[in-house]
């Protein structure tokens, strides 16, 4: 694997390969070279390459070819940037960093900007010195942000761990780490939050940038008290608007097209049809499990969207390269192709279909025709770090059931619907009959129930509520160790005694996600790597969940990429309503209300 030298170790290498006075240990010949910064493409280039880094870029590099140099015709093929993802969260793929890496170069993708707030729920700082371990172990360009937030809403919900100043001003000087990660108590940056802003400070004082989540659709006060706070940046826009508030109020937009959060359509307008200057617009994943990385892509579906669009191919390919690495500051390494620059290229036949046929990393070639053409380096992750699902008794039926005082024949209950393709939800009140004491939504009602059992501390507190949405029929329920941000045991069902299987059965795998049917344990993915991630290839995890997205259909399920939607039903910082193991929240208003609505709690 070859290693990443800082620049100003290799000035005077790169200075006499570009002169020509040192032969070039790699040269692309006559190639289109895709320039991002003046927006030209410029015919019949060729690109020299010293190491890790771009010496030359110009119309004759054979003064630099000498007996040991690798020579690659380009063949009038397009010489682009390596892609860059400007937010995303590994463990969403459910693959480790190496195997996330494996999967993603073939696609173009040379570098990530991470948030493991995921891991960091669960195992603390521990766990994000892991990721940035692994990650320096691949051939990608891995800047890590540390999370900012754990747990995301302090006092609504149990987390594994918890991260303050003190963890944020230690994890600043370790080596990759680029700034802070998303900010997801945005109601606590407005409010002038004491540990929030040192936070933010630490950050600021060494350098680093802060990531930003805005969830609300208020753009009054509360956003501009939240962008004084020092977020530069935010995926979490769905609209037009946002994106030009944001970019109007000096942040970079981050446009997001995840597995279920597919908000580039609609926000991409703000650049073809609104004219916002499209540099402050920059492309992200945020959320893609494996399934969809392997079937549609990364980086490069996202930049094929954007095009189709509407967006111009140099635009769209600046948005996912230079316009994030100068956001993040790091523009003289990554991000594009020219002197001085790490040597992350893509050689691409179209640029509208975008198909990558080869992929160098760090002067590597690492990909052929999506291939993966090199060796990923192992890592081994400690045994303590399988052992996280901390549930001490096996679960059953009463569990899962929601009681109600004697002779009650129907209940007022608030029930959290969910949005086909946007990660916010509705908060609706509906009334539900009563069975034996216990609520019992009507089969075909669409309303499910929903559970969050907290599996860090061994606590037993379990918290209750419905979901509307899904369309699940029968005696279905589906279980998962991967509930966004804390990582509880989340359960969705139909029927008690299914939900009390599918929990059990998540525990004895240690984590991962389960679908139970009629008594029968349908599909399972296991997770081990912290109840998050499995250590297997991307094929084998894909398959898997694939085997969960069909059982959820056989189900009944008719809500898209349903896991990924499931996922986020306990993440208390995006509106409007949330289950934690705490019980249920109003994100609006950021507090704990209660499950069943009367004249005392309307």
């Amino acid at each position: 694997m070859p290693e990443r030298k800082p620049l100003h170790e290799m000035t005077r290498a790169l200075v006499e390969v570009a002169a020509g006075r040192r032969s070039a240990d790699l040269v692309l010949r006559g190639g289109r070279w895709v320039n991002v910064f003046s927006g030209e493409i410029l015919e019949a280039t060729d690109v020299a390459v010293c190491g890790c880094r771009i010496a030359y870029c110009g119309p004759d590099a054979g003064p630099m070819i000498g007996p040991e140099t690798t020579v690659i015709e380009a063949d009038g093929r397009f010489i682009v940037p390596g892609l860059l993802d400007a937010h995303m969260h590994v463990e969403s793929t459910m693959l480790s960093v190496s195997s996330f890496a494996a999967a993603v170069l073939p696609r173009g993708t040379t570098g990530a900007f991470i948030d493991p707030h995921e891991i960091a729920n669960v195992l603390g700082l521990a766990g994000v010195r892991l990721m940035v371990d692994e990650a320096k172990t691949t051939p990608m360009q891995i800047y890590v942000q540390i999370p900012s937030c754990v747990p995301a809403a302090p006092g609504l919900e149990t987390s594994g761990a918890e991260l303050g100043p003190d963890e944020v001003a230690e994890a600043m000087g370790w080596g990759g780490v680029i700034g802070l990660g998303e900010v997801m108590n945005y109601p606590g940056v407005a409010a002038g939050d004491e540990g929030l802003h040192a936070e933010i400070a630490a950050t600021l004082k060494a350098g680093g940038v802060v990531g930003g989540h805005y969830a609300s659709p208020d753009l009054g006060r509360p956003f501009h008290a939240y962008v004084a706070g020092g977020p530069s940046d935010c995926h979490e826009g769905t609209r037009v608007e946002d994106v030009i508030a944001r970019v109007r109020q000096g942040m970079s937009a981050m446009v997001r097209q995840s597995s279920a959060w597919r908000d580039l359509p609609a926000q991409i307008k703000a650049v073809t049809e609104e004219g916002i200057n499209p540099r402050r617009v920059l492309l992200c994943t945020d959320d893609r499990h494996a399934g969809t990385v392997l079937n549609q892509g990364h980086m490069d579906d996202v930049l094929r969207l954007a095009i189709r669009e509407g967006v111009a191919p140099m635009t769209a390919i600046q948005m996912a390269t230079v316009n994030t690495a100068e956001h993040f500051g790091v523009g003289r390494d990554v991000g594009s192709v020219a002197p001085g620059r790490y040597a992350d290229i893509l050689l691409v036949v179209d640029l509208e279909r975008f198909d990558v046929s080869e992929v160098i990393a760090a002067g590597d070639v690492v990909a052929r025709n999506a291939k993966l053409a090199t060796t990923i380096g192992s890592f081994e992750y400690p045994e303590s770090v399988r052992r996280s699902v901390r549930i001490d008794r096996r679960l059953g039926p009463p569990d899962f059931a929601v009681g109600v005082p004697e002779g009650v024949e129907a209940v007022r209950c608030r029930v959290i619907e969910i949005i086909e393709n946007q990660a916010p939800t509705r908060a609706v009140v509906a009334e539900l009959p009563v069975a034996e004491g216990t609520v019992a939504p009507t089969p075909g009602s669409d309303i499910a129930r929903l559970a969050v059992i907290e599996r860090h501390h061994g606590s037993g507190r379990i918290g209750h509520g419905f979901v509307r949405g899904f369309g699940l029929e029968g005696q279905c329920a589906l279980a998962s160790s991967l509930s966004h941000d804390s990582h509880n045991l989340l359960v969705l069902g139909t029927d008690p005694d299914a939900m009390a299987d599918a929990a059990n059965r998540v525990v004895a795998l240690g984590g991962g996600v389960v679908l139970v049917r009629d008594e029968d344990v349908i599909a399972e993915l296991p997770l081990p790597i912290a109840g998050l991630m499995s250590d297997e290839p991307i094929e084998s995890v894909a398959a898997r969940a694939e085997t969960i997205h069909q059982g959820l259909r056989d189900c009944g399920c008719t809500a898209g990429d349903a896991f990924m939607t499931f996922s986020l039903l306990a993440l208390p910082v995006i509106p409007q309503l949330r289950l934690t193991d705490r019980g249920l929240v109003d994100v609006d208003a950021f507090e704990i209300v209660p499950l069943f609505v009367d004249e005392d709690n309307p």
